[in-house]
Protein backbone atom coordinates (compact mmCIF):
# COMPACT_ATOMS: atom_id res chain seq x y z
CA UNK A 1 0.00 0.00 0.00
CA UNK A 2 1.47 3.31 -0.82
CA UNK A 3 1.11 6.44 1.32
CA UNK A 4 0.62 9.74 -0.91
CA UNK A 5 2.19 12.69 0.93
CA UNK A 6 -0.46 14.71 1.14
CA UNK A 7 -2.02 11.81 3.80
CA UNK A 8 1.47 12.05 5.64
CA UNK A 9 1.02 15.73 6.07
CA UNK A 10 -2.70 14.96 7.51
CA UNK A 11 -1.55 12.72 9.82
CA UNK A 12 1.29 14.91 11.03
CA UNK A 13 -1.39 17.42 11.68
CA UNK A 14 -3.84 15.23 13.18
CA UNK A 15 -0.66 13.68 15.61
CA UNK A 16 -0.25 16.88 16.50
CA UNK A 17 -3.99 18.02 17.74
CA UNK A 18 -3.98 14.77 19.72
CA UNK A 19 -0.72 14.90 20.90
CA UNK A 20 -1.42 18.87 22.52
CA UNK A 21 -4.49 16.82 24.26
CA UNK A 22 -2.60 14.20 25.80
CA UNK A 23 0.21 16.72 27.26
CA UNK A 24 -3.21 17.84 29.45
CA UNK A 25 -5.48 14.99 29.72
CA UNK A 26 -5.45 13.91 33.34
CA UNK A 27 -5.18 10.01 32.63
CA UNK A 28 -4.24 8.34 35.62
CA UNK A 29 -0.59 7.55 35.63
CA UNK A 30 -0.18 9.11 32.07
CA UNK A 31 1.76 12.23 33.95
CA UNK A 32 4.42 9.39 35.47
CA UNK A 33 4.59 7.11 32.51
CA UNK A 34 7.86 6.96 30.69
CA UNK A 35 8.08 9.47 27.06
CA UNK A 36 7.66 5.98 24.73
CA UNK A 37 4.22 5.19 26.28
CA UNK A 38 2.88 8.42 26.25
CA UNK A 39 3.81 8.63 22.37
CA UNK A 40 2.72 5.82 21.64
CA UNK A 41 -0.80 6.22 23.00
CA UNK A 42 -0.78 9.71 20.77
CA UNK A 43 0.33 7.55 17.99
CA UNK A 44 -2.58 4.83 19.22
CA UNK A 45 -5.67 7.40 19.65
CA UNK A 46 -4.46 8.93 16.07
CA UNK A 47 -4.53 5.75 13.85
CA UNK A 48 -8.04 5.11 15.50
CA UNK A 49 -8.84 7.89 13.57
CA UNK A 50 -7.53 6.97 10.17
CA UNK A 51 -10.97 7.15 8.88
CA UNK A 52 -10.92 10.87 9.47
CA UNK A 53 -7.30 12.09 8.72
CA UNK A 54 -7.18 14.71 5.59
CA UNK A 55 -6.26 14.37 2.46
CA UNK A 56 -3.69 16.84 1.87
CA UNK A 57 -4.07 18.08 -1.99
CA UNK A 58 -0.97 20.49 -2.20
CA UNK A 59 1.39 20.34 0.22
CA UNK A 60 2.26 23.15 1.88
CA UNK A 61 5.79 24.82 2.20
CA UNK A 62 7.90 24.37 5.28
CA UNK A 63 7.10 27.66 6.77
CA UNK A 64 3.51 27.06 6.43
CA UNK A 65 3.66 23.55 7.81
CA UNK A 66 5.10 25.15 10.98
CA UNK A 67 2.58 27.21 11.53
CA UNK A 68 -0.16 24.52 10.56
CA UNK A 69 1.20 21.97 13.40
CA UNK A 70 1.60 24.84 16.01
CA UNK A 71 -2.39 26.03 15.80
CA UNK A 72 -3.01 22.27 15.74
CA UNK A 73 -1.23 21.47 19.02
CA UNK A 74 -2.41 24.90 20.58
CA UNK A 75 -6.24 23.25 19.56
CA UNK A 76 -5.08 19.97 21.10
CA UNK A 77 -4.10 21.84 24.28
CA UNK A 78 -7.10 23.40 24.35
CA UNK A 79 -9.13 20.23 24.15
CA UNK A 80 -6.88 18.77 26.47
CA UNK A 81 -7.16 21.48 29.21
CA UNK A 82 -11.30 21.24 28.80
CA UNK A 83 -11.17 17.72 29.86
CA UNK A 84 -8.42 18.35 32.95
CA UNK A 85 -10.70 20.88 34.34
CA UNK A 86 -13.83 18.14 34.24
CA UNK A 87 -11.60 16.15 36.76
CA UNK A 88 -10.14 19.20 38.66
CA UNK A 89 -13.71 20.03 39.88
CA UNK A 90 -13.19 16.96 42.11
CA UNK A 91 -9.76 18.43 43.12
CA UNK A 92 -11.05 21.31 44.08
CA UNK A 93 -13.54 20.10 46.56
CA UNK A 94 -11.55 18.03 48.15
CA UNK A 95 -9.12 21.31 48.34
CA UNK A 96 -12.12 23.34 49.96
CA UNK A 97 -13.53 20.71 52.70
CA UNK A 98 -10.30 18.77 53.25
CA UNK A 99 -9.37 21.86 56.09
CA UNK A 100 -12.49 21.93 57.40
CA UNK A 101 -12.80 18.53 57.88
CA UNK A 102 -9.00 17.72 59.52
CA UNK A 103 -7.57 15.69 56.99
CA UNK A 104 -5.22 18.47 55.70
CA UNK A 105 -2.82 17.34 58.28
CA UNK A 106 -3.04 13.40 56.59
CA UNK A 107 -0.79 12.89 53.75
CA UNK A 108 0.18 9.87 51.70
CA UNK A 109 1.83 9.66 48.59
CA UNK A 110 0.33 10.72 45.29
CA UNK A 111 1.11 7.60 42.60
CA UNK A 112 0.84 10.21 39.81
CA UNK A 113 3.56 12.66 41.28
CA UNK A 114 5.22 10.39 43.92
CA UNK A 115 4.65 13.59 46.13
CA UNK A 116 2.90 13.60 49.75
CA UNK A 117 -0.45 15.01 49.09
CA UNK A 118 -3.47 15.44 50.95
CA UNK A 119 -5.22 12.11 51.57
CA UNK A 120 -8.45 13.40 49.91
CA UNK A 121 -6.63 15.00 47.38
CA UNK A 122 -5.52 11.52 46.38
CA UNK A 123 -8.81 10.01 46.94
CA UNK A 124 -10.55 12.51 45.03
CA UNK A 125 -7.97 12.13 41.76
CA UNK A 126 -8.32 8.38 42.27
CA UNK A 127 -12.08 8.73 42.31
CA UNK A 128 -12.17 11.18 39.23
CA UNK A 129 -10.14 8.92 37.62
CA UNK A 130 -12.09 5.88 38.12
CA UNK A 131 -15.18 7.68 37.15
CA UNK A 132 -14.02 9.51 33.84
CA UNK A 133 -13.52 5.77 32.53
CA UNK A 134 -16.47 4.17 34.32
CA UNK A 135 -18.78 6.60 32.54
CA UNK A 136 -17.05 6.37 29.12
CA UNK A 137 -15.88 9.70 29.07
CA UNK A 138 -12.17 8.40 27.57
CA UNK A 139 -14.53 7.13 24.38
CA UNK A 140 -16.36 10.72 24.74
CA UNK A 141 -13.03 12.05 23.99
CA UNK A 142 -11.97 10.85 21.17
CA UNK A 143 -15.30 11.07 19.58
CA UNK A 144 -14.81 15.01 20.06
CA UNK A 145 -11.60 14.74 18.21
CA UNK A 146 -13.08 12.72 15.37
CA UNK A 147 -15.76 15.52 15.58
CA UNK A 148 -13.28 18.56 15.14
CA UNK A 149 -11.42 16.86 12.18
CA UNK A 150 -14.40 17.20 10.20
CA UNK A 151 -15.32 20.86 12.25
CA UNK A 152 -12.07 22.34 11.77
CA UNK A 153 -10.41 20.67 9.04
CA UNK A 154 -5.84 20.28 9.54
CA UNK A 155 -4.61 23.36 8.62
CA UNK A 156 -7.62 25.89 9.05
CA UNK A 157 -8.04 26.46 12.76
CA UNK A 158 -6.55 30.14 13.71
CA UNK A 159 -6.33 30.71 17.60
CA UNK A 160 -7.76 33.41 18.25
CA UNK A 161 -9.94 35.48 21.28
CA UNK A 162 -12.78 33.49 20.93
CA UNK A 163 -10.37 29.88 22.04
CA UNK A 164 -9.63 32.18 25.03
CA UNK A 165 -13.00 33.22 26.47
CA UNK A 166 -14.66 29.33 26.32
CA UNK A 167 -11.33 28.31 28.14
CA UNK A 168 -11.78 31.47 30.65
CA UNK A 169 -16.24 30.40 30.71
CA UNK A 170 -15.41 26.64 31.78
CA UNK A 171 -12.77 27.68 34.04
CA UNK A 172 -15.57 29.83 36.09
CA UNK A 173 -18.15 27.28 35.84
CA UNK A 174 -15.49 25.19 37.51
CA UNK A 175 -15.35 27.30 40.93
CA UNK A 176 -19.70 26.64 41.38
CA UNK A 177 -19.73 22.73 40.58
CA UNK A 178 -16.49 22.42 43.36
CA UNK A 179 -18.98 24.10 45.63
CA UNK A 180 -21.22 22.03 44.29
CA UNK A 181 -19.51 18.95 45.60
CA UNK A 182 -17.98 20.06 48.91
CA UNK A 183 -20.87 22.29 50.25
CA UNK A 184 -22.80 19.49 51.73
CA UNK A 185 -19.60 18.36 53.85
CA UNK A 186 -18.82 21.95 54.32
CA UNK A 187 -22.62 22.79 56.24
CA UNK A 188 -22.45 19.78 58.28
CA UNK A 189 -19.30 20.51 59.42
CA UNK A 190 -20.00 24.18 60.29
CA UNK A 191 -23.45 22.22 62.25
CA UNK A 192 -20.96 20.51 64.32
CA UNK A 193 -18.57 23.20 64.93
CA UNK A 194 -22.06 25.26 66.41
CA UNK A 195 -23.20 22.17 68.52
CA UNK A 196 -19.54 21.44 70.02
CA UNK A 197 -19.45 25.54 70.84
CA UNK A 198 -23.26 25.00 72.28
CA UNK A 199 -21.79 22.14 74.14
CA UNK A 200 -18.77 24.03 75.45
CA UNK A 201 -20.91 27.18 76.13
CA UNK A 202 -23.54 24.76 78.75
CA UNK A 203 -20.63 23.09 80.39
CA UNK A 204 -17.19 24.77 80.71
CA UNK A 205 -15.71 21.30 82.01
CA UNK A 206 -16.27 19.37 79.02
CA UNK A 207 -12.72 18.97 77.06
CA UNK A 208 -14.62 19.07 73.30
CA UNK A 209 -11.64 20.26 71.51
CA UNK A 210 -10.08 16.32 71.43
CA UNK A 211 -13.65 15.44 70.08
CA UNK A 212 -13.62 18.13 67.73
CA UNK A 213 -11.19 16.40 65.15
CA UNK A 214 -12.47 12.59 65.31
CA UNK A 215 -16.11 14.21 64.79
CA UNK A 216 -15.69 16.22 61.87
CA UNK A 217 -13.45 13.38 61.03
CA UNK A 218 -16.03 10.84 60.93
CA UNK A 219 -19.02 13.25 59.45
CA UNK A 220 -17.33 13.92 56.72
CA UNK A 221 -16.43 10.66 55.83
CA UNK A 222 -20.18 9.77 56.82
CA UNK A 223 -21.65 12.90 54.57
CA UNK A 224 -19.42 11.99 51.55
CA UNK A 225 -20.50 8.27 51.32
CA UNK A 226 -23.87 9.11 51.57
CA UNK A 227 -23.69 11.81 48.69
CA UNK A 228 -21.37 9.91 46.48
CA UNK A 229 -24.24 8.76 44.36
CA UNK A 230 -24.07 12.24 43.06
CA UNK A 231 -20.83 12.22 41.84
CA UNK A 232 -21.42 10.26 38.63
CA UNK A 233 -24.36 12.86 37.81
CA UNK A 234 -22.35 15.82 38.47
CA UNK A 235 -19.51 14.64 36.51
CA UNK A 236 -21.77 14.20 33.64
CA UNK A 237 -23.11 17.36 33.56
CA UNK A 238 -19.86 19.29 33.94
CA UNK A 239 -18.12 17.28 31.02
CA UNK A 240 -21.23 18.43 28.84
CA UNK A 241 -20.27 21.92 29.73
CA UNK A 242 -16.49 21.01 28.62
CA UNK A 243 -17.88 19.03 25.17
CA UNK A 244 -20.14 22.20 24.01
CA UNK A 245 -17.04 24.81 24.83
CA UNK A 246 -14.77 22.62 22.90
CA UNK A 247 -17.36 22.27 19.75
CA UNK A 248 -17.53 26.51 19.98
CA UNK A 249 -14.17 26.33 18.92
CA UNK A 250 -13.70 27.23 15.71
Amino acid sequence: MTISLGTLVGFLLVLARVGGALVFVPLPGLNAAVAPARVMLALGFTMALMARWPEIAAVPAIGTLLIWTAAETALGIATGAAVAMVLEAFVLAAQILGLQAGYAYASTVDPNTEADSGVLLVLAQLMAGMLFFALGLDREVLRLFADSLERIPPGSFVPGVRTAQALIELGANLFPFALRLAFPVVGMLLLVDVSLALLGRLNAQLQLLTLAFPAKMLTALAVLSAISGLFPRLMLEFSALAWNMVRRIR
